[in-house]
């Protein structure tokens, strides 16, 4: 299949000579701190889940060119800034930032490469005039364009789903519509059920399995592709650069394979996985 929509790192294609080597991905929240007692298995397994990205690919055949993009670095608090609004589209993101990782997805998906430039962002070592000249809210992802700077990751994928061209990544159907809707505004509770259970010292919490059900559920819903709706869509996008970070931490930390007994799931993270072979 084409490789496409995941971003894809520079050279070698797993390993991101964009982002700072010595500083470590914000790959979960900032307010998920990994039991000291998993620290080293966890390290192992976010360099994992760094491979991982590219699998985020996807699992449909991308319509637009497959073609391997070269990164830029990441900026940092030495790094002049790009020349503002003037009139380039830019999509500012830190290259391992799942949150980030929706927007990039969307933009590659759509084939927009040449549409919208990317622009990476050292969390870590985050240039002053980001904040003060871009995004007030110092976070990422955001988009400059028309002269404006838009925030939140979920919004941004609507924004460039509607008002970019490229293959429309939410369908006609009114049923399959609503449900989007309902899927994409579960995402932080979803996510939020795993987080706590990641770091409880306790055992995988009846929330997180609820939680991991109701995905079960809803990825049965429509049986005409893998995918949330079938199709490939807004809502795997949502999803996807999460789900595959619990399922590495929830092995390693809990000793728990999400997929077990959960057949649509495995099936979601199996295409997913295999879309770039």
């Amino acid at each position: 299949m084409n490789s496409l929509a995941f971003p894809r790192y520079s050279s070698p294609v797993t390993r991101s000579s964009s982002s700072s080597p010595t500083s470590p991905p914000p790959v979960l929240s900032a307010h998920i701190k990994v039991p000291p007692i998993s620290r080293r298995a966890a390290s192992r397994h976010l360099r994992v889940a760094k491979n991982l990205s590219r699998t985020v690919a996807m699992a449909a055949v991308a319509p637009a060119s497959s073609a391997k993009e070269v990164l830029p670095p990441s900026l940092t608090s030495s790094s002049e800034p790009p020349p503002l609004f003037d009139g380039t589209t830019r999509l500012y993101v830190a290259y391992h930032c799942p949150y980030a990782q929706r927007t990039w997805i969307t933009r590659n998906y759509k084939g927009l490469q040449d549409k919208i430039k990317i622009v990476g962002i050292d969390l870590a070592d985050r240039p002053a005039w980001y904040k003060e000249k871009v995004y007030p809210e110092n976070k990422v992802p955001s988009l400059e364009h028309n002269n404006q700077v838009k925030g939140e990751s979920l919004d941004l994928v609507k924004y460039i789903d509607t008002n970019f061209e490229g293959v429309a990544l939410l369908p006609d159907d009114s049923e399959k519509k609503q449900f989007a809707e309902e899927l994409i505004t579960y995402t932080d509770a979803f996510n939020q059920a795993l987080y706590s259970s990641i770091v409880s010292k306790e055992d995988v919490s009846a929330e997180a399995v609820a939680a991991l059900d109701k995905i079960e559920a809803d990825l049965a819903k429509f049986n005409d592709g893998p995918f949330f709706l079938g199709q490939f869509s807004l809502v795997d996008i949502a999803y996807v650069p999460f789900i595959e970070r619990f399922q590495i931490f929830f092995s390693d930390i809990k000793k728990y394979d999400i997929t077990k007994g959960r057949p649509y799931l495995q099936k979601f993270i199996e295409v997913i996985q295999n879309d770039d072979k």
